[in-house]
């Protein structure tokens, strides 16, 4: 089992267990974000609030696709709508998460979502990772 998900599956997780397990040059791609997120400390806190974040659910997937990348599969529930998730998990030589990519679906739950992580974060990322730049009117 994946240290992230036997970390996430065992309760709340606090930033600081998270960042354990992560690399200081980690880099995290979401779909809720319009670019990749990079630094142990930022993603830790992301990664503590989303498991309390996206409501109950288990992993029903695990494969290692070599010996430092992991795919995870998640189902739940957020705001009580169902909830996927399907990640890649990228470990360096120590073992240290060096790259998450997820993806969620669906769509409306994914807005939930967001709109939920938002409201915990928006004051922890910078703007511009939440949406793209508004192009200036004529």
């Amino acid at each position: 089992m994946h240290p992230l998900r036997k970390l996430r599956e065992s309760g709340h997780s606090t930033p600081a267990q998270v960042r354990e397990l992560l690399a200081e040059n980690v880099v995290f791609n979401s779909p809720i974000l319009v670019r990749p997120i990079e630094g142990r400390e930022v993603i830790a806190e992301i990664f503590a609030q989303s498991s309390s974040t996206r409501g109950s659910g288990t992993y029903t997937a695990e494969f290692k696709l070599d010996e430092r990348s992991t795919f995870l599969r998640w189902v739940g529930t957020t705001e009580g709508h169902k909830i996927e998730s399907m990640e890649v998990i990228v470990d360096n030589e120590q073992g240290l998460i060096v790259e998450r990519t997820i993806a969620l679906r669906p769509f409306p739950a994914v807005k939930l979502f967001r709109d939920a992580m938002y409201a915990a974060l928006k004051d922890k990322l910078p703007p511009d990772v939440w949406d793209y730049p508004t192009p200036e009117r004529r």
